[in-house]
């Protein structure tokens, strides 16, 4: 058997959006410190890492959303290894609601072991290895799922810029992953915005459009200070969801250094069930969206 390591967290009133959900990067950030506690009881704490000159760096995560949760919800959340391939730990994330155990959310991640200096990719002492996957048991053989790929953007691409700030960073100056789902949804609210269609309206009008998946690439990290240009458009159109997609650049150099699909429900806010596109939105939409 893997190690399976897991922590319970409790909910805080400013861990919820304005529906009284937990904010979608929240979840993100649950992950993030529970993985960090893994790593720390397999024997790479951050710490010792750090003494080492060595890093694991996320550089994909695929997170499904179930059921939202609320503000007090106490959620537990278990990581284990599922595989480690062509240098990438790959993890799958539990976060349960308690008491119940009901499924709140559920993710595979897939980090890289680093150099810190460079970047540059290294191998993981044996022994840590050894412990992740402990027990009797061995390296996985199992294959997570490849993000799909990205269609052409269309001429009504729409694009933001947002310059990384000092509270947005780690302690290794790089935009923290959750940061980046922050920025992102900032994106998608502008966006929306941008066609007629600000919260103030959908809210009047009595829907939302919530996230049900977010699968995310990070392929260079940015740092402080950087000027980003986000870009974002959307295809898969049906008949209560569609597929926004995400592409991060730094301007200074034009570098690629994320992207994102992320799968968005329409759902009646009073009963929480799915509804149909209105259609007055499809239409105010269709420059931005792929057929």
């Amino acid at each position: 058997m893997p190690l399976v390591c897991s922590r319970l967290f409790r909910v805080r009133h400013y861990e919820c959006d304005l529906y009284k959900h937990v904010n979608n990067a929240v979840y993100l950030r649950y992950i993030q410190e529970t993985a960090l506690e893994a790593g720390s009881i397999a024997g790479f704490s951050p710490a010792r890492c750090e003494a080492l000159g060595v890093r694991w760096w996320c550089i994909q995560t695929d997170l499904e959303y179930l059921i939202p949760l609320h503000y007090d919800d106490r959620v537990e959340v278990k990581i284990w290894p599922v595989a480690y391939q062509a240098g990438i730990l790959w993890q799958k994330v539990e976060l349960q609601r308690e008491p119940g155990g009901e499924l709140a959310a559920r993710a595979i991640t897939g980090s890289a072991f680093q150099t810190i200096a460079s970047g540059a990719a290294t191998e993981p002492p044996g022994e840590w290895m050894d412990t992740l996957f402990s027990e009797g048991g061995s390296v996985a053989a199992e294959s997570p799922t490849q993000p799909a790929p990205f269609p052409p953007p269309p001429e009504g691409t729409f694009k933001m810029r947002r310059q990384v700030d000092w509270q947005d960073t780690n302690a290794g100056g790089e935009l923290d992953h959750a940061m980046l789902l922050t920025y992102l949804e900032e994106c998608g609210r502008k966006v929306i915005a941008a066609h007629n269609w600000p919260m103030e309206r959908m809210l009047a009008e009595g829907f939302a459009i919530l996230l049900r998946r977010n699968q995310v690439e990070y392929l260079q990290p940015a740092r402080y200070g950087d000027e980003l240009e986000m870009a974002t458009y959307a295809s898969n159109l049906k008949r209560a969801t569609a597929t926004r997609h995400y592409l991060v650049r730094r301007l200074s150099d034009g570098a690629l250094l994320a992207r994102m699909h992320s799968l968005g429900v329409w759902v009646n806010l009073a009963t929480g069930l799915p509804i149909r596109v209105p259609p007055e939105l499809i239409k105010d939409f269709a420059p931005n969206i792929v057929e």
